[in-house]
């Protein structure tokens, strides 16, 4: 379902209104990141999590009602929807993320018509061009340490991706290297022997074939014309404010020394408890764009995100709450009685999982909380999940636990009624299908204030 920003405050507390019979809203817009495939800067890259900047648009309009110019904070960044968005409205940002490709991104596009401005990446453009008309032979090799299942590209891609980065190497401007780095992350995977089904997988194993030959350098010179023609716009309009903007590739978790009490409104959504392999979607940008080096450094991204990755938390002993929340004790209990045969990989392994993923819930509540002013709030998009076969309803715990960190829960707004997710465990609803055990997957806006 859709919520306006005429809707925000309507919906009654865990009210979760059904879609009309056309599949839309109120709003007839839909509220995931798809509605972003055409908005200018948005559109530069595709992100398989994250909402619509309508949505962000209307909570801001909504909530950002102050006179002097508001502090809006996205502990959450992703490609960075909330902070331009906000950039936009004439906010200062602050964003986190853990993901070093995802900062890279909102980095960039937060500097687009002020540091990175049209002319310099044209001009970087029709260089590049001109190099790759005279087919060089690269000079660098694969990342050391990248590993597959079956090649990432085939060796004639390969050739031409490794030129690619070889001529991004060699660009002065910071802000123009990284756009074109941002530009290769962006379509890498529709020349590689992988897809987005919607996680990251082999060709093969969606039933595609593998790709042996591809246009790299026209489909990397068009995303980079896409680029600069939309900054051309902003220049030209003059709707780039240059506010401050601020993005640190770091866990929100960790971040104790954010100034507190002086954010006005966060706008945010955490990974979702049944996206499990967060983190590995986009490893392979991770890898070849050199934002991490060695599996060390891939592994302390997912140790430290929120939520964790399963495989770094389904062994050892038992992982309890850090907080007390029966229900939640309960949900743990149960999934630790579920396929014990199977050890980690049966209901003990994701018991682990879920505990950890609510240990951080609680964690970035209270670090959240203080990083807010007296009476600011906080709106979070987040579904529910089915972890083996067992209902999780993440919006009604969130707000729970917001209210034990002192937050008021102002309310939970209905906005997908249905929607798709292929990491659930032992349930129908994969890729589309209708749940049979009467529990779907659906989305919601929990919108929290600090007490004052």
């Amino acid at each position: 379902m859709v919520v306006t920003a005429r809707a925000w405050g309507d919906l009654k507390a865990s009210e979760i209104r059904p879609l009309n019979g056309n599949g839309r809203g109120p709003a007839a817009y839909d509220p995931a990141f798809t509605g972003n495939r055409t908005e200018p800067l948005h559109r530069w890259v595709p992100w398989i999590a994250g909402y619509s900047a309508k949505l962000v648009n209307d909570a801001l309009e909504a909530y950002n009602g102050r006179t002097t110019k508001s502090r809006v904070l996205d502990p959450f960044a992703g490609v960075g929807t909330t902070l331009l968005e906000a950039r936009f409205h004439g906010c200062d940002t602050i964003g986190f993320e853990i993901n070093p490709w995802a900062a890279l991104v909102s980095r960039t596009k937060l500097a687009a018509g002020i540091e990175l401005r049209a002319d310099d990446l044209g001009r970087a453009v029709d260089s590049y061009r001109t190099f790759v008309a005279s087919k060089p032979k690269p000079e660098r090799g694969p990342p050391d340490g990248f590993r597959t299942r079956i090649p990432f590209f085939s060796p004639r891609v390969e050739r031409k991706v490794l030129a690619a980065l070889d001529y991004m190497a060699s660009i002065d401007n910071v802000w123009v290297r990284d756009a074109f780095r941002m530009a290769l992350g962006s379509v890498m995977v529709s020349f590689s022997n992988y897809t987005y089904e919607p996680s990251l997988g082999s060709r093969p194993g969606a039933g595609k074939p593998l790709i042996d030959n591809a246009d790299v350098d026209a489909v990397l010179s068009a995303k980079l014309d896409q680029f600069s023609a939309d900054i051309r716009v902003l220049e030209k309009t003059g709707s780039t404010p240059d506010t401050e903007r601020k993005v640190y590739n770091a866990s929100f978790l960790d971040y104790a020394s954010l100034e507190h009490g002086k954010v006005d409104l966060a706008i945010t959504s955490p990974p979702y408890l049944n996206n499990y392999h967060y983190v590995r979607n986009t490893r392979p940008q991770m890898w070849w764009l050199g934002l991490v080096s060695d599996g060390a450094a891939q592994k302390d991204v997912e140790e430290r995100s929120m939520g964790k990755y399963w495989q770094t938390v389904r062994g050892g002993d038992p992982i309890h709450l850090t907080f007390p929340h029966e229900e939640i004790a309960h949900t743990l209990r149960r999934l630790r009685a579920i396929r014990t045969e199977h050890g980690v990989y049966g209901g003990k392994g994701w018991a682990n999982y879920v505990a950890s993923y609510f240990n951080d819930t609680y964690r970035y509540l209270t670090v959240l909380n203080a990083a807010l002013r007296p009476g600011g709030r906080a709106i979070i998009v987040v579904g529910n999940s089915i972890v083996q076969g067992v209902p999780v309803p993440v919006e009604k715990y969130l707000a729970e636990i917001g209210e034990m960190v002192g937050f008021s829960h102002e309310a939970t707004n209905g906005l997908r009624s249905t929607r798709v997710g292929g990491s659930i465990l032992n349930s129908s609803v994969r890729r589309g299908a209708k749940p049979s055990g009467g529990t779907g997957l659906y989305e919601t806006a929990v919108i929290l204030r600090r007490l004052v």
